[in-house]
């Protein structure tokens, strides 16, 4: 038996909305991407100190996972080459990037070369950069790393972190953005 939504017939009229009842009959990755596109992501940065020397890499798939114990988890590329690196260390710092620093975003997407020419940071308790201007940054330990696809799923043990003042940087179907609460 239908109900309201459907006008009692039980068949869902998909509209504009792509909604079908029968599924996608194939998957189209350009298709995926764009639909996911479409979920507001913060920015940040997780940086490490691994042999005595600064990495990063900007990283949008991160989020809190856990109260007790504190937990956060990220998923690096599994292209990446800092991730290796930062994953060596076994502790890392991820830095919420302020709505100015997207350019610093931009620079840290890229791989390969010196990323923190220029950059200002001071070490957070377990050694990993904190960056300059960072709008909030969270200290982990590496918890587990595990195969997810052409990425990897992350888990850090939070151990420390802090905040300041400032909005974040935002990223929206492929562009960046500003949050106005």
């Amino acid at each position: 038996m239908g109900d309201a939504m459907d006008g009692g017939s039980g068949v869902v009229d998909a509209g504009d909305d792509d909604l079908q009842a029968a599924g996608a009959a194939s998957f189209d990755a350009g298709r995926f991407r764009e639909v996911l596109g479409h979920f507001a992501t913060g920015v940040t940065i997780v940086t490490a100190l691994e042999g005595g020397e600064p990495v990063g890499f900007t990283c949008q798939a991160f989020t809190s996972l856990s109260l007790d114990p504190p937990m956060v988890a990220l998923a690096p590329g599994k292209s990446s080459t800092s991730w290796p690196r930062i994953a060596a260390a076994g502790a890392f710092c991820v830095n919420i990037l302020a709505e100015d620093q997207e350019a610093l975003s931009r620079d840290f997407a890229v791989s390969g070369g010196d990323k923190f020419t220029g950059v200002g940071w001071r070490p957070a308790t377990n050694g990993a950069p904190v960056l300059d201007g960072a709008l909030a940054w969270v200290e982990c330990e590496l918890e587990l790393a595990h195969e997810a696809g052409d990425h990897e799923l992350v888990l850090g043990s939070v151990r420390g972190m802090g905040v300041r003042r400032g909005r974040p940087l935002v990223y929206y179907r492929g562009g960046f953005g500003r949050f106005e609460p």
